[in-house]
Parts: structure tokens; sequence; C-alpha cells
């Protein structure tokens, strides 16, 4: 019928792009990210820990002039010159020790870096996901816009003829002026998104590329239970917790050894001036542990370990409940999105047909037809909606249960 705005029953879920894929997408970010590329920095800077723990420290050359003499006649040249190199000798085991602190510090650094790298996998999901369903929600308001238009039409009309309440007209010019709102809002949330996702990519002008990929419409409960318990302990996050425990624990040990000196070993030759006979020198020299024997280290090192146990116990406790969270939101989502799918969606749609049909016949108004329009429009924008919450959810349990995984390269470059 002339006037008519039809609802097209809804599309596969698949937004036809040819640009941009989610895995070209993560693959961008995990290369481009500016804040990922300073965290690798950081984890890279890391190794030069382990290589001055390595050196000794440097040997101290000594030149000396002594018993100078300053009686009349006798001067610089009858003074007693020597040479001499010294070392310091660290007590034996705090090189060790201060080598596998470096190593758990360049462990934690690897940890921090796939935790990193697993926030923002889920991150690039998330808005690849959301870049999709707003482009299908605004389609969707785009359709309720041109609804609104026709009822608006339309009831001008039916006012001007004499048939209608100009109440109706103004209800109607409302509902215009609602969906304009909302078509200009999804537009602005569109284009914000499809900007974040460009920074996140590490490609700003990526903002007005095209992104192609689908939304999962049914919950893989089977893939992303955690029947295997050691997912906690694989997760970056409680890796690092370990290993900065670790590292406490190193330190602590590292601290009982301070009151124990390190000795200087010297060995030098030279002469005698006023005689010119050579001489050799040895010396050694260590600190006496009597005023500072290091307690206050050691109470600090303890500390720190009681520290580092309380909070890898705090980020296990943190990890499970944010698993049970996730786990919630994506099975609710899922029901509500089968919910949609399976009995929401196909009402409005058999709605939308029977009032077509009706209308057709004379037996509904048109102002019924845009109702019913409406309602299928509403039904739909609702539907896709969900599906993003389901997708997002997923994102978020795919963090917790499929994190990036801790590269070895740095481990390897420190050994």
């Amino acid at each position: 019928m002339a006037g008519a705005v039809t609802l097209a029953a809804p599309a596969p879920l698949v937004v036809v792009t040819n640009n941009v894929t989610l895995e070209e997408a993560i693959r961008l970010a995990l290369a481009n990210n500016p804040s990922l590329r300073a965290s690798s920095a950081r984890a890279e800077a890391s190794l030069g820990r382990v290589e001055q723990a390595r050196k000794w420290p440097n040997p101290e050359l000594e030149i000396k002039t002594e018993e100078w003499p300053i009686t009349r006649g006798r001067g610089f040249s009858d003074a007693k010159h020597t040479l001499a190199i010294a070392q310091t000798l660290p007590y034996p085991g705090k090189k060790s020790l201060d080598q596998q602190v470096a190593g758990a510090e360049v462990k934690l650094s690897e940890t921090e870096l796939a935790l990193r790298r697993t926030e923002l996998v889920r991150d690039v999901k998330i808005g690849f996901y959301r870049v999709l369903a707003l482009e299908r929600l605004l389609g969707v308001s785009t359709q309720l816009l041109a609804v609104a238009e026709a009822s608006a039409a339309t009831a001008q009309r039916r006012v001007e003829a004499g048939a209608a309440a100009y109440q109706e007209q103004l209800r109607a010019e409302v509902q215009l002026e609602q969906a304009t709102a909302e078509v200009g809002e999804f537009q602005r949330e569109w284009a914000m998104a499809r900007q974040r996702l460009a920074t996140l990519l590490g490609h700003p002008e990526l903002k007005d590329a095209t992104f192609t990929g689908t939304l999962a419409e049914v919950a893989d409960d089977l893939a992303l239970t955690p029947e295997d318990p050691a997912w906690l302990a694989r997760h970056p996050s409680t890796a690092a917790a370990q290993t900065h425990l670790d590292r406490a624990r190193l330190a602590h040990r590292r601290t009982r050894l301070e009151p124990y000196p390190d000795i200087k070993l010297a060995l030098g030759g030279g002469r005698i001036g006023e005689s010119d006979h050579g001489i050799i020198e040895l010396g050694i020299s260590f600190p006496l542990p009597l005023i500072d024997r290091g307690r206050g280290k050691q109470q600090e090192a303890l500390a720190q370990v009681k520290m580092a146990e309380a909070e890898l116990h705090h980020v296990q406790q943190l990890l499970q409940q944010e698993l049970a969270n996730a786990l919630k939101r994506y099975r609710t989502a899922a029901a509500q999105v089968a919910r949609h799918r399976e009995r929401l969606l196909p009402k409005a749609e058999e709605a939308l047909r029977l009032v077509q049909n009706g209308f057709e016949e004379g037996k509904f108004n048109f102002m019924d037809l845009l109702d019913t329009q409406r309602t299928a429009a509403e039904a739909r924008l609702a539907y896709w909606q969900k599906l993003l919450e389901l997708n997002v959810a997923r994102a978020e349990l795919e963090a917790l249960l499929q994190p990036q995984p801790i590269l070895p390269s740095l481990s390897d470059k420190s050994l």
C-alpha cells in the first residue's frame, strides 16, 4: 500500500565488508599499539639488571706517595712510591642471589607484558564487536526513523482532512523527534567506537575503514567452562603475583647475607726513593659489622614477603570472583539472546505480517500498521543490544580462560 514502510526480516549476523577482520585487528594491535610497545620496551629494559648483576665491582687503581721527606736537600724523589690494584670480592652467595633477583624481575616484566597483551586483545575484541553491533543498530534506528516520518506525515494528512484529532499529529511528531535523536546518537556512538578501535590498533587513520566479522549468537559453554583448574595458575595476573613473591623471598635471603662483609684485596708495588729498593705490598680490608648489621633491611624484606603472599591470595580470589561474575553475565546474555531470537523476534515479525495482511484487506488502519512496524523494529534493536552484551561477555571470559601466553624470549636472553 502507498506510504507503508515495511521492515525486512532479520538479516544474517554478519557485516559484509572488505577490509579489516577481527584476526587482522588483533594482529595490528599487538604489533602497533603504543601502550603495548612501551610495555615491551620496559620488559626489554629489565634485561639490563641481569647483565649488571653478573658484573663484579670495578677494580680500583691506587697511586700512593708516602714518607715524603721535608728535610732540606731531600724531596719527592726520596719518597716511597707505590702503584696498586684493589678488587672487592663479594661474600659468597651475594652475587648469585643478585642474579636470581634480577632474573625474577625479568620474569615479572614478562608476566606483566603478557597481562597487557591479554587486556589489549580483550579490548580489541570488545571494540570490534561494538563497531559491528552499532552499525546494525544504526541501520535499524534508521528504519525506525523512516517509520516515524511516515507516521508523522500520515497523521498530518488525517488532521488536515478532519479524520483525526490534533493530538494524534503531536504524538507522531514527538515520536519523529525521538527517532531523529536516536539516529543521531547511534551515529555519534558508531563514530566514537570506530575511533577508539583504530586507536587501539595503533592506526588512527583506520577510523574510516570497514570491519568485517560476525557476532556469535549461541553460547559455547563447553569451550569456556574452566574444567582445567590450572587456568588460574596460567593467568598472567597470578603468574605476576607469584613471581613478585618469588622475588621478595630472594630479596629477603639476600638481606640476610648483608651483615657478612665483602673483602677488598690489594696488590701493588713500587720503590723507596732514598734506597731505590723495589717493594711489593699486599693489603686486605673489610668493614666491621658492629654498628649496622642490616636488621632494618631484613625486617623490611620480610614484610615485603608477607605483602607479596597476601597479594597472591588476593589476586587468586579476585580472578575466581571475576570468572564467576563473567560466567553469570555470559549465560544470562545467552539466555536473553535465545529468548529474543526464538520467541520475541518471531512474534514481532508474525504480528507485523498479520497487520500488513489485515491492512491490505482493510481490517487495520495505517496507524496500526506503523505502530506494529515500530514495535518490530524496537524488538530488533533490543536483540542487537543483547547480542552485543553476549559477545562482550564472551571476550571477557576468553581473557580470563584463554590469556595471551608469557613469551619466553626475554628469559632466553637473560640466561
